[in-house]
């Protein structure tokens, strides 16, 4: 074939088929640079925090010691400036005085006494100033409906009705969990709405605890800074000796309540061991929240006598068979409501709190079923 015929191939290439293709331009060490530090920062962006170079999680290792070397040359530190979104480049300044080391402790740390000198966990470098995004603890205002919470959790973690087991995982934060970290234990009041916060590769998503602590102080960390923390520091959850150790496939199911009327009606007050038996699906402290103007509370203030988190079961079932085995003893009193209707509230029963935990651990066991109350006794016997 002649010249002329492969031009005449050329110039019919309508559709470019035959030219050659535009090779993708080479990477630049500036590039591979940049590249590498936006990976440190989208690490920072969805675990708040820089990547650390001393954990066993391979990944975050490499990622911390990729920014121990940033950090240890000033000419990538330069380069790199412009990006630096979250000042992670920037060195923190050494304190000159111990006033200066505690008033930096922005999480809240060296609050608690059994961890006075322990700095292992401070910031190793300067975190960014947004006080959205920062969850420091404050003083509880209302930390007086909780006390007597942690109390009892207390009484039964030395009674032996409750445990605490190694930190189960971050799906294990919910409202009304109990929590140890660094000997300090914690409740976890309230979970916030889901917020997505948009990144570079997802929508990250992310809820805002309301977390109180046994020294009166509560924070408003999110749901997986607690998580890290917990794992990081060895955290424990507080379980119910009457049930499995928690698994990470469980499904907490609810509340089961064990309630005392705070009434100064002669015909309630006057009752012994009087005790309301019943569940929720949400955290106990909001459904009595307004329990003086509610029936079914004798339309008086109430107090907790104890609250069991139920995992892998139907809480309304349990509270069935509750209510069954102490049928004979249930209060029988009508009520005038304000708007006048009369009501007849059921679930409370005259029976001492520590034969409602024994029914509880003989239901759960399944030993129930040989057992029937003794109103006499006041106990539970063999049938």
């Amino acid at each position: 074939m002649s010249d002329v015929d492969f031009q005449s191939v050329f110039d019919s290439d309508d559709d470019g088929l035959l030219d050659t293709p535009e090779s993708a331009p080479k990477l630049t060490s500036s590039d591979r640079l940049e590249r590498s530090f936006l990976e440190i920062i989208e690490f920072y962006r969805e675990h708040e925090r820089v990547p650390r170079s001393d954990t066993r999680e391979i990944a975050e290792r490499k990622l911390g010691a990729r920014l121990d070397g940033i950090l240890a040359n000033s000419e990538k530190v330069a380069a790199l400036k412009h990006l630096d979104e979250f000042e992670l480049l920037v060195e923190p300044e050494a304190p000159k005085s111990l006033d200066d080391l505690l008033s930096a402790d922005e999480f809240g740390l060296l609050d608690d006494d059994s961890d006075l000198l322990d700095t292992s966990d401070l910031p190793q470098r300067k975190k960014p100033e947004a006080a959205v995004d920062v969850a420091q603890r404050v003083r509880a205002e209302d930390f007086a409906q909780f006390e007597s919470l942690f109390q009892q959790k207390h009484a039964e973690l030395a009674g032996g009705t409750s445990k605490l087991v190694s930190f189960p995982g971050i799906q294990h934060i919910v409202e009304g969990a109990f929590f140890v970290l660094n000997g300090v234990m914690l409740f976890v009041a309230e979970v916030g709405e889901t917020e997505y916060k948009e990144s570079t590769i997802r929508a990250n998503r992310r809820e805002r605890l309301r977390v109180i602590f046994e020294n009166g102080t509560e924070s408003s960390m999110y749901r997986q800074s607690l998580g890290i923390r917990m794992g990081e520091g060895q955290g424990q959850a507080v379980v119910a000796t009457s049930f499995d150790s928690i698994l990470a496939d469980d499904v907490a199911t609810g509340y089961l309540y064990v309630l005392r009327s705070l009434s100064d009606d002669p015909a309630i007050a006057e009752v012994s061991d009087l005790h309301k038996i019943g569940f929720s699906r949400g955290p106990v402290e909001k459904r009595i929240a307004r329990a003086a103007h509610e029936p079914t509370y004798l339309l008086a203030p109430v107090e907790i006598v104890a609250s069991y988190r139920t995992y892998n079961l139907k809480t309304s079932a349990l509270e069935h068979l509750l209510h069954r085995v102490f049928a004979d003893v249930r209060l029988r009193v009508s009520q005038v409501g304000k708007d006048g209707r009369v009501y007849e509230p059921s679930e409370w029963y005259s029976v001492p709190i520590a034969v409602i935990d024994h029914a509880i651990e003989l239901i759960t066991s399944g030993g129930i079923i040989d057992y029937e109350y003794d109103a006499h006794e006041r106990r539970l016997r063999l049938r």
